[in-house]
């Protein structure tokens, strides 16, 4: 006999909301205002997010899971056919789908892939926040909201500006409304599912996206090879995966210049974060194409890096458990003889 769910909190909504939207739509720079924490990089250039990223607002009325996603794009590498993976995973089990469009590159029409997105999503609630409507006077919006209502019947069209924060207390409102009633999932002190190791390599890549250029930002990722926690002292140690020797040689710079400063940067906003000193150690590995292979791309997901430290541990483990077991066992010993006068004799 199985015992009954619990009921959740009377008027206590929660769920998840997969963040969809083109590349530079604001999608991170959302979630981080929504959150109240840095917890997704963001930079200037496009296809920066690569991975889900959930992001967890809760308040005494409900929870939110948000899950901001890579940008929508033409899938071309092993590496973006992984990130389109990655938005349609994203979508998948989720109660509130929030599309996200540029205001600025929208005009004046709506986004025909966006509500592609929205149509595939029928039956649930679709919201459309419109972003950067600071950079654009209210006589140029209007075309834009009767645009996007005309193609789609949206739950709501919240105009915002993520950067600024106006509109994003009614967009939370708006969510709340749509979403189920529920428990909350997650702690209420908990504000993302990414582990600490895997935010140090984003904000790492963050800084030298920032700081580079060329070809440089795409074909960057970054891996964190040690994690040391002591008492005073926060030990960190990451590799960056660049394609070519050409692309090592601009991220290292004239006398190691270049790396220095990305890891001064990334040092600086790390110890910020996570309220401790670090010492940060970078170095630069060329792995030729690593976009273009899926097995190197699987390799960058922290999802896999997890599961290999998980691994590696266990193996340690049951290597301490089986070299205890044979320190505690009785090894038989043969009696030594001393055979030399036989020998001798026989010679």
């Amino acid at each position: 006999m199985t015992t009954p769910a619990a009921k959740p909190q009377p008027n206590h909504r929660a769920g998840f909301v997969a963040i969809v939207g083109r590349p530079n739509a604001g999608k991170s720079t959302l979630l981080n205002r929504l959150v109240g924490q840095k917890i997704a990089i963001v930079t200037s250039k496009p296809q920066t997010t690569r991975n889900r990223i959930q992001g967890i607002v809760t308040r005494s009325d409900g929870q939110i899971v948000f899950i901001d996603t890579p940008g929508i794009h033409e899938a071309k590498t092993a590496l973006n056919k992984q990130m389109l993976r990655e938005i349609n995973a994203a979508v998948e089990g989720i109660d509130v789908l929030l599309l996200m469009a540029d205001a600025i590159a929208m005009q004046p029409h709506a986004d025909n892939m966006l509500i592609d997105r929205a149509k595939r999503f029928r039956g649930k609630a679709v919201i459309l926040a419109l972003n950067k409507v600071d950079k654009l006077p209210k006589s140029k919006l209007l075309p834009i909201l009767e645009a996007f209502n005309n193609e789609f019947p949206f739950a709501a069209m919240v105009p915002i500006s993520a950067l600024k924060g106006d509109g994003t207390d009614r967009l939370v409102e708006e969510i709340l409304k749509v979403l189920p009633e529920a428990d909350s999932y997650f702690p209420e002190d908990q504000i993302t599912d990414q582990p600490e190791r895997f935010l140090a390599s984003e904000i790492i890549r963050e800084k030298a996206i920032a700081l580079t250029y060329h070809e440089v930002p795409h074909a960057l990722a970054v891996i964190v090879d040690k994690w040391e926690a002591k008492p005073k002292l926060l030990r960190i140690e990451a590799t960056m995966h660049v394609e070519r020797a050409s692309q090592k040689k601009i991220l290292i710079g004239h006398k190691g210049e270049m790396l220095k400063k990305v890891g001064t940067q990334a040092r600086k906003e790390l110890e910020e974060l996570f309220d401790t000193k670090i010492y940060l150690g970078l170095f630069v590995k060329v792995v030729p194409d690593w976009r273009d292979n899926p097995q190197h791309v699987r390799e960058l997901d922290w999802h896999t890096q997890l599961e290999a430290i998980g691994e590696d541990q266990a193996n340690k483990l049951r290597a301490l458990h089986q070299f205890a077991e044979e320190a505690n066992a009785e090894i038989p010993v043969e009696p030594y003889q001393d055979n030399s006068e036989e020998e001798e004799k026989e010679n």
